[in-house]
């Protein structure tokens, strides 16, 4: 437990002094970047091999070199962003279907999981460093909402669980506990909103619309990476990170949270809506 504290403070520490520090952009693109190569080495190890867990680690190591390229090219052309975010939300639109199905199919568990998990590790880092880039403070806010509901649903679902949520890919999550996170995660949208934003009634049935979407696909990020997991048979995705695994384990919620809510905000600025 103790290991697990220290490294949490330390994690928080990292990612706060590169968010609110300085203004320059060089630490967390460094910060970004490196934990994209890390995801992606980690994303590699969870695929598909031609012996059972025997994995090519130079291999693996090629892969995150790959998946940090990407992402740093996408921060650097702005276009490509807006393409892997589409891509991205409509891989999760489709993994939705794959973690209902689990396990009477699993046909998605092929090579092409390499594939999506470029497009899903490098979406998600530029989202974060654009929602950075806008206001460090939308980021805290979604790191807020995500780590908020996944606390709450945590507490209520030991408490009160009873209804299995998806219990062939996890089987401590319940129906309880996901009410229980949207319930924590919109009293953080409540209390952001009567102290920071000054918002018609419009505006907040579009940010509160935004953010009740963003938690629910946030509880599909942490689902799918569990069935690719549990398909693999690994119980944690690295050891990178003492107590906590590694880097998917700790980003699992914001793959999928991340560009949903950027793209969202994006979205809502196009259409006059500037929050």
């Amino acid at each position: 437990m103790l290991e697990r504290i220290i490294t949490a403070l330390v994690l928080v520490a990292i990612v706060l002094c590169s968010m609110f520090a300085t203004t320059s952009p060089y630490p967390m693109l460094v910060l970004m970047t490196t934990a994209a190569g890390v995801a992606g080495y980690e994303w590699y190890k969870l695929m598909p091999q031609k012996a059972e867990r025997l994995i090519n680690k130079p291999l693996a190591y090629g892969y995150g070199i790959l998946t940090a390229g990407l992402s740093a090219l996408a921060l650097y052309f702005n276009d490509i962003i807006i393409l892997l975010w589409s891509a991205s939300i409509m891989s999760w639109c489709l993994s939705l279907y794959w973690v209902k199905s689990y396990p009477s199919y699993d046909g998605w568990y092929n090579p092409s999981l390499k594939i999506i998990g470029l497009i899903l590790v490098a979406a998600a880092i530029t989202a974060i460093y654009s929602l950075w880039s806008s206001s460090p403070w939308w980021l805290m806010y979604l790191f807020l909402l995500v780590w908020g509901a996944d606390s709450g649903a945590y507490f209520v679902g030991r408490k009160l669980g009873k209804k299995k949520l998806a219990p062939s890919v996890s089987p401590n999550k319940s129906i309880e506990g996901l009410y229980g996170g949207v319930v924590t995660a919109m009293l953080i949208v409540i209390a952001v909103e009567l102290l920071y934003l000054e918002l018609s009634l419009l505006e907040h049935a579009l940010f509160l619309g935004l953010s009740v979407i963003t938690v629910f696909s946030s509880v599909l990020g942490d689902l799918f990476e569990s069935m690719i997991k549990r398909r693999a048979g690994i119980k944690d995705s690295g050891r990178i990170l003492p107590g906590h695994g590694g880097v998917l384990d700790r980003i699992d919620s914001l793959l999928s949270a991340a560009p949903i809510f950027a793209a969202g905000l994006y979205i809502l600025k196009l259409t006059g809506v500037d929050l």
